[in-house]
């Protein structure tokens, strides 16, 4: 340890208002339309907040699909069917109560009216004048054609999964699976949250990666708890530690009425502990649902001869609920010995959004450097920078949680050497330029 106040292993969570900080500074996350004051619910992501996310979907999609035979990818449209809502319940059943103040105008869920700012309308008072609480749908709806008279009504897509039922059968002949199978997507949804809040923790658009597990009734249970096992194993791979993460079992009172069984796994967010992932057990609900209302047959024959419907076992993962975890996870303040201090963001090599950084001593070796870096980004995102003295330039890769940085100085014209500093030790070590992008291909992939 190179600090002497600080354990990166320490799950204390760090303020939101670090974290939102950071991601507007270094151009992770800052409000969409921030020139005209933003736009409550949603967000953009700039350099290395994009780079980030990619890398956590990359991520999601090797380990969900490419490295099973068992599941295949789709990417379907943001615009579904309207009948696609309808069957799945959204339509009638997919929205929070709501009570508006008479005073202030402003809306709020009522059930979530604990510890909310009081009124600023009402004078002798600050609490609101609330209205009864009355349903409130959270789909976006929008219209499709040319003009507004023959428009019809349609909505956009308030999660990933229902496109997944409607092209089941599609799917599966196309990719000749056999039950037990999986179809996994990520893409965006939509819903019209009555109150936005906790950063990008609840927006109004917002990424899903999602896969639904189709199996024989008889085998549910076994294959929900492989996928519970299955998707904690990944929160830890890429950075969520054990002290920061857990199951939480719904309880009999929670279920959506179609659910067998439903986990959430959770992360400790300074907010709170709050859902990132959930597992469920969805039944034969969906297919039943849109057998249903399409008239189209969703149901399969087993080794019997028996007909049913295959039971889902659903993962449901927030892509950017999981990526403001893995930002609080990864922020770090330490106090050196010395005194100085840095703010150091140890993200999992796999996830950094740069991988290595490029910083020639001086400007005067800025063309070899320039050549060095052209080389590495053949296979890694490098970042190049002369800017300052070699320590800001150090601290800022720390804040940004670059593994490793490579120095070329002028000893390197002379011993065909560049030295490499390990962000979380900040030892450093030389080099041969030969062979470099192996060498830190093997470090990253180790560290991974």
């Amino acid at each position: 340890m190179t600090s002497a106040e600080s354990d990166p292993s320490d799950s204390s969570p760090v303020a939101t208002e670090k974290i939102v900080s950071l991601c507007a500074r270094r151009g992770f996350i800052f409000p969409s339309s921030e020139i005209y004051g933003g736009i409550n619910g949603f967000w953009d992501y700039g350099p290395l907040g994009v780079e980030l996310k990619n890398n956590l979907k990359a991520a999601w999609w090797q380990r969900m699909v490419r490295e099973r035979g068992d599941v295949e990818g789709i990417d379907s449209s943001i615009v579904a069917h309207p009948r696609t809502w309808e069957a799945s319940g959204h339509v009638e059943h997919f929205s929070d109560p709501m009570v508006d103040c008479r005073a202030c105008k402003k809306r709020f869920r009522a059930d979530q009216l604990e510890g909310i700012e009081g009124c600023s309308s009402r004078e002798g008072t600050s609490e609101h004048d609330f209205t009864e609480p009355v349903g409130f749908n959270l789909m976006l709806q929008t219209k499709i054609g040319a003009s507004e008279e023959s428009a019809s009504v349609a909505y956009l897509r308030p999660e990933t999964c229902q496109s997944i039922f409607t092209d089941f059968k599609r799917v599966r002949e196309a990719a000749r699976q056999k039950v037990p199978f999986g179809i996994a997507q990520i893409g965006k949804a939509f819903r019209n949250e009555i109150t936005p809040r906790n950063f990008t923790f609840r927006s109004r658009e917002f990424e899903q990666a999602e896969m639904e597990f189709f199996v024989h009734p008889s085998d549910r249970d076994r294959w929900f708890d492989i996928w519970r096992e299955e998707r904690m194993a990944f929160h830890r791979e890429i950075g969520l530690q054990e002290s920061q993460t857990r199951f939480r079992e719904h309880a009999a009172t929670e279920l959506a009425h179609y659910a067998g069984r439903a986990v959430d796994v959770e992360f400790l967010f300074p907010f709170g502990w709050q859902e990132i992932e959930g597992i469920h057990d969805r039944g034969d609900w969906d297919l039943s649902r849109h057998s249903e209302f399409s008239g189209k047959d969703l149901s399969m024959t087993d080794e019997d001869g028996e007909r049913y419907t295959p039971m889902v076992v659903e993962t449901s993962m927030g892509v950017d609920r999981t990526a403001l975890a893995i930002l609080v996870a990864a922020y770090c303040e330490e106090v050196l010995e010395g005194g100085e201090s840095r703010t150091v963001m140890r993200f999992a090599p796999k996830l950094a959004p740069v991988k290595v950084a490029v910083l020639p001593l001086s400007k005067k070796l800025k063309e070899p450097a320039h050549a060095i870096a052209k080389d590495l980004r053949r296979s890694f995102n490098c970042f190049y920078d002369d800017s300052g003295n070699i320590g800001r330039r150090y601290r800022r890769q720390d804040e940004i949680g670059t593994p490793f940085c490579v120095t070329y100085d002028f000893d390197s014209q002379e011993d065909g050497k560049v030295t490499v500093r390990d962000r979380d030790t900040m030892q450093q070590e030389r080099i041969p330029i030969d062979g470099l992008a192996r060498t830190l291909r093997e470090r990253l992939e180790g560290e991974a």
